[in-house]
Formats: structure tokens, C-alpha cells, sequence
């Protein structure tokens, strides 16, 4: 398999742990952001949305958006499972991978930052924005996990939610959000990143790191 992807890229980050989690090798192909290479025509044939990750499997089929690919591969890969098996709890940790891959992460994003720049902000504002948007996002997810058993999101071992929220921490603590707010979050967090299979798909872990 091959995975097109960015170190920093928190969507890429996800699939990462995934892949590692389910000991999985794969080649790495690396997209600079920053640069615009993810809008490169080479890289629009692999995405026409021009965005990262994509993940092209030994047939040569490719597959986008990051928990596509995930489901993808815990139908296809199912030990260790990335989602409970009991309908409502599934829900639940959807729910809880979906407020931070659909609500936090794509209106913080680069793709987003830019357009803010574009449109006349301030570089003050645009990261204020990054990070009102981070701080209302993990208020909310805090709260859906409250109550549940630890030491990850949804108890004793790691689901998506998990895979999406330990890379949008990273993602917070880069533009300077106080996450100690945050204290159940935190958390699942150091469980997680105890695990090989997550500090291994650390973005200062991959061959593009800068």
C-alpha cells in the first residue's frame, strides 16, 4: 500500500495510527502543504480534491478522506477493532471522531487559514480564529466523554475517536491552546500515546519531519 500524506497533516496522522495499529506497512509519499504540492496535477489524478491523505491499496485502488480510509481498513483488517461491535456505542464514538474531524478540524485547517489571509485578516486573527475554534470543539467533546470509562475515549482500548483526537491536541498545542482545560481529553491522550502505535505516527517521527 501506498500512503500520500504530509508529517503535519492531522488527517494523515489519523490514518497513520490506524495502519500502525493494525500492522500494516506501507510506503510513504509525502506532500508538502505549505508548498502547494497537494495541488499539483500529478496529485490531483491520485485526488481531485487536492487534499491529504490518500491511500492507494496493493490493487492499485485509492481511497480518500481519512476515516473512510479507516473504516476501510477495520472492515478489511479487523484485529484490533477500531469500533464496538453494540450499534449505539459505535454511534457514539462516530459521533465523537466526527465533531473533530467534520467541525473542528476543517474550519482551522490550512486550506481555511489561507482563505482567512486572502480575505484581509490579520495573522492575529486568523490564529485567534484556529483557536476559538479548537476551544469551543474540545469544550463539547469533553463533555460527550465525561462519563465514559477510560483510560482512552470510549474505555479500556483506542477507537477512531482516539486516532482523531490525539493528532487535533497536537494540532491545539501548535497554535498555543491551553489544553489543561481539558482534563478527560488529556487523559485518553496519555494512554494513547503510550501505545508504540501512536508515538510511532508522531509527525517529528516521519521521513518528511522538518
Amino acid at each position: 500500500m501506498k500512503l500520500h500524506g504530509y508529517f503535519r497533516s492531522s488527517a494523515s496522522y489519523r490514518v497513520r495510527i490506524a495502519l500502525n495499529l493494525k500492522g500494516l506497512r506501507v510506503e510513504h509519499l509525502p506532500h508538502h502543504i505549505p508548498r502547494g504540492e497537494q495541488r499539483e496535477p500529478g496529485y490531483l489524478a491520485v485526488n481531485p480534491q487536492g487534499l491529504i491523505p490518500a491511500l492507494q491499496d496493493d490493487s492499485g485502488e485509492i481511497l480518500t478522506q481519512s476515516l473512510a480510509i479507516i473504516e476501510w481498513l477495520d472492515e478489511t483488517h479487523r484485529e484490533p477493532p477500531l469500533l464496538p461491535k453494540d450499534p449505539l456505542r459505535r454511534a457514539r464514538v462516530r459521533a465523537f471522531a466526527l465533531a473533530i474531524a467534520c467541525d473542528i478540524h476543517p474550519v482551522q485547517n490550512t486550506k481555511v487559514l489561507v482563505r482567512l489571509r486572502q480575505l484581509g485578516l490579520k495573522e492575529e486573527q486568523v490564529t485567534d480564529w484556529a483557536r476559538w475554534t479548537i476551544r469551543e470543539g474540545f469544550a463539547a467533546c469533553e463533555k460527550l466523554v465525561a462519563g465514559e470509562p477510560g483510560p482512552f475515549c470510549f474505555g479500556a482500548a483506542p477507537t477512531i475517536a482516539d486516532l482523531c483526537l490525539v493528532p487535533q491536541l497536537a494540532n491545539a498545542r501548535r497554535f498555543g491552546v491551553d489544553v489543561q482545560a481539558f482534563p478527560r481529553l488529556l487523559q485518553a491522550e496519555a494512554a494513547a500515546k503510550a501505545m508504540p502505535a501512536f508515538a510511532d505516527a508522531a509527525p517529528d517521527r516521519q521521513p518528511d519531519a522538518e
